[in-house]
């Protein structure tokens, strides 16, 4: 298994130094404008100024995560979406000629990865973050909402695109699960919210050896979903491409995150499960509390909450380490 850590596209000297430092060879990065002040990955010499940072570090850059560019038109199916689902098709290429080969997406419209709070505090007094749907009442704008029906048109209608495009230039395409898993949230209609979602995408597209999944163990727990169960024959297909690695308490209604060793999944019995069934591709330890001198962002998505260094330095070490005692071969 590989372990990557999510880091930001721009160098940030404590959490690069600290990541190299703890083993981390590979990284993911979130190439959006925003966080790069970079033109989007469609460029070439962006990426490839992201890629060659990362490098000069020590790092290699194995893939990209989450929407590296404004996708609203794309996902709310608005009449411009053809002129961006080129440019996604043309950052695909960029991907392929630099080696870039993990492209970890998700199909949320309007409201992307939530949380309710993200001080909530746990062991020690670090502090983590929550969903609790009773808090989540504020609807977003009526034109950026989305019924599931439509949403479905749209994702197979930029599948349709941009798949063929993946499979030519070496990509995996692995599709993350809508977190937290309800529908409607915001008034926003979701389709990724349980395993059955993603079996009807896989057979969508048989044949296509870029169509995979990002296999959020802890999203798809609080699906209530039997996670050996569904990701066995998953494995067996060789299409789980990315796995992120978290724990949770609670329900899809209401749950807080944790540490990695004390929450509600037995962490070790599931990744020599992985291991057992073939799992030897890219890994990262998600979600982490923030610890001691650290303050949880405020929450934005993408690189914000959950995303202090600290945190992650205990996980590696805690994941390594299970993997170390379980003979499970690690890079």
């Amino acid at each position: 298994m590989k372990f990557t850590m999510l880091l930001p596209p721009k160098y940030e000297e404590r959490k690069w130094t600290l990541a190299k430092q703890i083993g981390v060879n590979y990284a993911i990065t979130k190439a959006m404008p925003a966080l790069s002040g970079l033109p989007a990955p469609y460029n070439m010499e962006a990426l490839r100024s992201i890629k060659d940072n990362f490098a000069r570090a020590g790092f290699t850059l194995y893939g990209l995560e989450d929407d590296q560019f404004d996708m609203s038109s794309i996902k709310l199916g608005l009449p411009d979406r053809d002129e961006w689902i080129e440019r996604y098709q043309q950052m695909l290429r960029n991907m392929g000629q630099l080696n870039i080969r993990l492209l970890c997406y998700n199909f949320m419209a309007s409201v992307g990865w939530f949380r309710t709070r993200v001080d909530v505090p746990v062991r020690g007094g670090a502090l983590v973050s929550e969903f609790n749907i009773k808090d989540a009442t504020e609807l977003v704008p009526e034109n950026e909402r989305i019924t599931e029906e439509k949403l479905w048109q749209n994702l197979f209608y930029f599948l349709d695109a941009v798949l063929p495009v993946a499979e030519e230039n070496g990509i995996k395409m692995a599709l993350h699960p809508d977190d937290p898993p309800v529908s409607p949230l915001k008034g926003v209609g979701r389709i990724l919210t349980n395993a059955a979602a993603f079996d009807t995408i896989l057979a969508k597209y048989p044949n296509n050896t870029s169509n995979g999944i990002t296999f959020c163990q802890a999203t798809f727990k609080t699906m209530g979903e039997d996670l050996k169960a569904i990701a066995k024959p998953w494995l067996e297909q060789q299409k789980i491409y990315f796995l992120h690695l978290r724990d949770i308490e609670g329900d899809k209604y209401h749950f807080r995150e944790t540490f990695h060793d004390n929450g509600s999944t037995d962490m070790v019995e599931m990744l020599q499960f992985y291991h057992q069934f073939g799992f030897d591709g890219p890994l990262r330890p998600d979600h982490a509390p923030a610890m001691y001198g650290e303050t949880q962002q405020a929450f934005q998505g993408g690189i914000s909450a959950g995303y202090e260094i600290t945190g992650k330095i205990f996980a590696i070490g805690y994941l390594k380490g299970i993997c170390e005692a379980s003979g499970i071969p690690i890079e």
